[in-house]
């Protein structure tokens, strides 16, 4: 759609739509009428427009959702995409609810520049991240053991993991493996059910694939984008 059509379409939602409904009145008539889940409802703030979450996916429509714009809200005076500064908004962590004691902590020099990274032994692009992340001075970082790709791999990411976890040195089981592709051995027996716990985490977070990281600041960088992730620890140590 194109940002001209995006203006009509938008101006005549206004003039059909004079008054204008609460969010819960939208959540019922878009699950009735679409039959699908609604996550939430707010006022966008835009043409008597109302922003519904679709899992990860946001919609737009009217008071009376006569209407659905599928696709980004742009403002017109700014130019800015309102749909990706609002996902970014959404997928943001409360970084200090995070349980840090579940995960591998890695510190390098003063270890001031914190984050957090969801990670699996056998992810090859975290690998590579772990490469750039080696480069990085004065950060302690948060590794949690999150082993999704077991489905096809007969459960060897679970068992890198508990290795790891069970190690003496878990910070340096994990690089070992990561940076000098050197499998951990299991030490002995421990309680790895926080593994189990890791994965219900991420799937509460909505964390897909990894590695996804968490910036202090809750921005969440999805994939191995180091320049994003450094991007973010420089703004934190402002």
């Amino acid at each position: 759609m194109t940002r001209m059509l995006l203006v009509v379409f938008i101006g005549l939602i206004t003039i059909a739509a004079p008054a204008l409904a609460d969010e819960s009145t939208v959540r019922q008539l878009v699950e009735a009428r679409f039959a699908a889940k609604v996550d939430g409802v707010a006022k966008a703030g835009y043409g008597g427009l109302y922003e519904v979450r679709l899992g990860d996916t946001l919609v737009y429509t009217d008071e009376k959702v006569n209407f659905l714009l599928v696709g980004s809200l742009i403002d017109a005076k700014t130019r800015e995409n309102i749909t990706d500064t609002r996902k970014e908004k959404l997928a943001q962590v409360n970084f200090g609810d995070l349980p840090l004691e579940a995960a591998v902590k890695i510190v390098r020099g003063s270890g001031k520049s914190v984050f957090a990274v969801f990670a699996d032994p056998n992810c090859t692009f975290c690998k590579r991240f772990e490469r750039d992340l080696a480069t990085l001075q004065d950060v302690t970082i948060y590794t949690f053991l999150y082993p999704i790709l077991d489905s096809g791999n007969g459960g060897d990411s679970m068992r890198k993991s508990k290795a790891i976890w069970c190690s003496k040195d878990r910070a340096k089981a994990w690089l070992d493996l990561m940076l000098k592709n050197v499998s951990p051995i299991m030490a002995g027996n421990c309680d790895t059910t926080v593994l189990q716990r890791n994965l219900n985490l991420g799937q509460k977070l909505g964390i897909q694939g990894t590695p996804t990281s968490f910036a202090v600041s809750g921005q969440r960088i999805v994939g191995a984008r180091f320049p994003e992730l450094r991007k973010a620890i420089e703004v934190a140590n402002k």
